[in-house]
């Protein structure tokens, strides 16, 4: 068995080397990631699946309440990241503890979902999605140092895409125990994930790739190392902090208001469902791309490119004349804002260092909250032109704020 020793680069970031994977831990990180995947594809289904809802449960209640009700569940999932992280952080939750509990809580939202209770659909669910995501991208985070922004894209993926299979169905066999059968599903799944999960030790670095030479490499790509190791309060003392926060609080305002309104603005349930699926598949799928291009390019160019194509594809929706308008005004919807969740993780790591990465990413995820409440109180309230047309302007101002980002400390040419 290898024996562990722990190297500095050349700013002073710590690295434990010498083990493998199953030595570190008894496991390899891909069955880790794996299993997270997994998860977050189960996981996943009580956002992107409650949109397809949307149109069976107008018997119900009325458009407002349920969009308030997917706002709240939102606001739930967003809130539970930072909490999540310090107690991970402080050792006081392992991450198998945070998947079991997030399993019973997100199958649990489902089923009070099928007895009428939108609110406990939103808290019970809301809270169990996050606890659920938080972890799962955490843990992906400490298993793979070196390819950070890849693999959390893989993993986040399947939370928007993980929900395709729901919302063709929903749209066409809901009935009275499916709610019921998709909540024994979702949490026998992220339940079994759980189980596999484990963190390696802290600072763990793979044996096969010389960690001061990815240092110094990492001086030289555009997405360069964080100058300095930022605390949470520190973080959020730098402009760049808020104009990030301010560019992903538009982005999931017009992610959200796609996401509620996208199957009641076609009017068939049928198309409804193909349109919020394809939504849905092309935001996960296109994490994963946009996280190849964010290599090449850099995160800051990315997310600005994502957020002005979700902004556009506001006005392709609303003025496309056919199928194949709304397809690929879709798309590019999907493509667009519901990318820049897998870009953030990179972005919070490259700007205010590793080592608080978790937190301070915890922090920014809130501005998903804060963009579900922009949706419910600028978006709900309005008719679909106004409503497509604002959804359209906070895209393009949420790619204009991501255009100001710098790294703090680092001049910007």
């Amino acid at each position: 068995m290898s024996v562990a020793t722990y190297v500095r680069d050349h700013v002073g970031r710590l690295y434990r080397v010498g083990e493998t994977d199953v030595e570190a831990s008894g496991r390899s990180r891909r069955t880790v990631l794996w299993a997270a995947w997994a998860a977050m594809l189960a996981a996943g289904i009580g956002q992107y699946g409650f949109g397809a809802l949307i149109p069976q449960l107008q018997d119900r209640w009325s458009v407002p309440e349920l969009f308030w009700a997917l706002a709240l569940w939102t606001v739930c999932q967003a809130g539970t990241a930072f909490p999540v992280a310090w107690l991970r952080e402080q050792k006081r939750l392992t991450s198998t503890g945070a998947m079991w509990i997030g399993a019973i809580l997100c199958g649990a939202g489902l089923l009070t979902l099928g007895q009428g209770q939108l609110v406990g659909y939103a808290v019970l669910g809301g809270v169990g999605a996050g606890l659920v995501y938080a972890t799962c991208l955490g843990t992906v985070v400490r298993w793979y140092p070196e390819r950070v922004t890849r693999k959390v894209a893989f993993v986040s993926g399947a939370f928007a895409y993980g929900s395709v299979p729901f919302v063709l169905a929903a749209g066409v066999f809901f009935g009275g125990g499916f709610l019921m059968q998709a909540g024994i599903a979702i949490a026998v799944v992220v339940a079994v994930a759980g189980a596999v999960m484990k963190d390696p030790p802290e600072h763990w670095w793979p044996p096969h790739i010389p960690p001061r030479e990815w240092a110094l490499d990492r001086a030289r790509v555009p997405n360069r190392s964080a100058l300095k190791e930022f605390r949470t309060h520190e973080a959020m003392r730098c402009g760049t902090f808020w104009w990030l926060y301010g560019g992903v609080a538009f982005a999931a305002a017009v992610s959200l208001y796609d996401l509620a309104y996208l199957p009641l603005f076609v009017g068939d349930e049928v198309l409804g469902a193909v349109a919020l699926a394809t939504l849905a598949a092309a935001t996960g799928t296109g994490r994963v791309l946009v996280g190849w291009i964010s290599d090449r390019v850099g995160r800051r160019k990315a997310l600005v490119w994502t957020l002005a194509t979700g902004g556009l594809a506001q006005f392709v929706l609303l003025y496309s004349q056919n199928v194949t308008g709304l397809l690929i005004g879709a798309t590019l919807a999907g493509l667009g804002t519901g990318c820049c969740y897998s870009l953030l993780v990179g972005v919070t790591r490259e700007y205010f260092g590793e080592t608080n990465g978790a937190q301070n990413f915890g922090v920014l995820y809130t501005a998903k909250a804060a963009g579900a409440l922009i949706a419910a109180i600028v978006l709900a309230s309005q008719g679909p032109t106004f409503a497509f047309i604002a959804a359209g302007v906070l895209g393009l101002a949420g790619a204009v704020l991501t255009g100001h980002l710098s790294q703090p400390g680092r001049p910007r040419l």
